[in-house]
């Protein structure tokens, strides 16, 4: 038998007088004190699981090692896996009798950037990314969410008794660059492994661990890629006049796009265009032929996303012709979009949480940033994402309120989470939601 499935049966004997058939309320408090005494017993594996994803994160589409030592883990737990599911994402299935399919989604891949935090399990590690060497690092959690995801996995095969039906427990790839569940999809995820009745997700933020956030409806951003490249006539940079400046129109472009989303769009509604990388010119007296800009352009709504688009055509067109020069070369490709959290699923799943974690349970606005487990629901699942915190609550409210340094952010070089708590709060909130959606779907019989 399994060590972890050992520990939890000593934990499991103290809900064994309780044990509630699948259809009844679930005893949330009692559920809790089980699966913490699970994971007090199991955390020692669990973290170094985490510290060793840390160490060695990969990128989209390169998460080789990532996702065979998840497949290993899967499948020491006796789960049905299958690998190379949209490039190097992996599918684990565990069938408990007759009932529904609920999937839990995580990760697999990091960011192209350098770790700064200085911890002992720190990511050193470098890749090629679009023709230069990069350092890697988990910086947005996902080393979180694959480590929550193994522990999740753990403790519903030792509760196996509380639910009844299907697990269907996916990692994916290429997250950051919001491709790897279109990839997943274009593979067959769901024509091949069965469409599921209810999709979950977690994702940890810098807020204090031992939190959940939640929210109904809109969750997160739609996401699009800029891509622009002004064309001039290079030349000498002391003799200007004889050239067309594709410096200058590219700045000119940049502050003014800005207005779009200040004049045009409604303020109440969300919209924000950012460009993250020039490139152009080679020497400082040197006025190159062309620069290129990309960005990210980021929304709730259809009609703000559309107007957007409008916009940023229009305004780099004009920044073009105002220097005589040729027309840009403009791409906006379409990312991923919005995540909608189902209100039946967040209803039946925050009724649990609530029992759960008290006043540490929380609504919250939706988030500016982007994630494409949003293509799970665009293909017709019931879905939710929530949230979790990953700081001390003491650094957390000083921050806050002013008396302490603001706390790194996801994305940050300093993202560092504390792993234990943050994991437990992972772990528990998971499980729980997933019994909540076997619940839910067998009232429904």
């Amino acid at each position: 038998m399994n060590r972890f499935v050992s520990s939890l049966a000593a934990a499991l004997a103290l809900f064994a007088t309780t044990s509630l058939p699948v259809h009844a309320e679930l005893d949330v408090a009692q559920l809790k004190k089980t699966i913490q005494a699970s994971i007090e017993s199991d955390y020692p594996k669990l973290d170094a699981l985490y510290k060793d994803i840390h160490a060695h994160p990969e990128l989209a589409f390169q998460e080789v090692k990532t996702a065979a030592r998840l497949a290993a883990e899967m499948r020491a737990l006796g789960f049905d896996v299958t690998e190379n599911v949209g490039k190097t994402g992996l599918v684990a299935i565990y069938r408990n009798g007759e009932g529904p399919t609920i999937m839990v989604r995580t990760e697999l891949d990091g960011l192209p950037m350098e770790e700064k935090t200085g911890l002992d399990y720190a990511s050193r590690d470098k890749t090629s990314w679009m023709g230069r060497e990069v350092f890697v690092a988990h910086s947005c959690g996902h080393d979180i969410h694959m480590a929550s995801w193994v522990g999740t996995a753990k403790m519903l095969l030792g509760l196996k008794a509380h639910w009844q039906g299907s697990l269907m427990f996916i990692a994916q790839p290429a997250e950051e660059i919001v491709a790897g569940a279109k990839a997943m999809l274009a593979d067959g995820l769901f024509t091949r492994f069965g469409k599921p009745d209810i999709a979950l997700a977690l994702h940890a933020g810098p807020t204090a661990h031992g939190m959940v956030f939640y929210r109904a409806g809109v969750g997160s951003s739609a996401a699009d890629g800029l891509d622009i490249t002004f064309h001039g006539r290079g030349g000498h940079g002391s003799a200007p006049h004889t050239t067309i400046d594709p410096v200058g129109i590219a700045a000119r472009f940049i502050v003014d796009v800005q207005s779009v989303i200040s004049r045009e769009k409604d303020p109440s509604e969300f919209g924000v265009v950012s460009i993250g990388a020039i490139h152009g010119g080679t020497a400082p007296n040197i006025i190159p032929d062309s620069v290129r800009l990309a960005g990210t352009i980021r929304t709730y709504k259809p009609e703000v996303r559309a107007k957007l688009h409008a916009g940023i055509e229009r305004t780099a067109k004009a920044a073009a012709a105002m220097s005589d020069a040729p027309p840009p070369d403009i791409k906006i490709a379409e990312g991923t979009k919005p995540v909608m959290n189902d209100p039946d699923v967040v209803a039946a799943t925050a009724e649990v949480l609530k029992i759960a974690f008290g006043d540490k349970f929380r609504t919250s606005p939706p988030s500016t940033a982007s994630e494409d487990f949003s293509e799970f629901a665009g293909a017709g699942v019931p879905s939710m994402m929530f949230n979790i915190g990953v700081y001390d609550e003491a650094r957390f409210v000083a921050a806050r309120n002013g008396s302490g340094p603001p706390i790194p952010s996801n994305h940050s070089p300093l993202f560092a989470p504390v792993p234990r708590p943050t994991i437990e709060t992972g772990i528990t909130a998971m499980t729980l939601a997933v019994l909540s959606a076997f619940d839910q779907k067998a009232r429904r019989k």
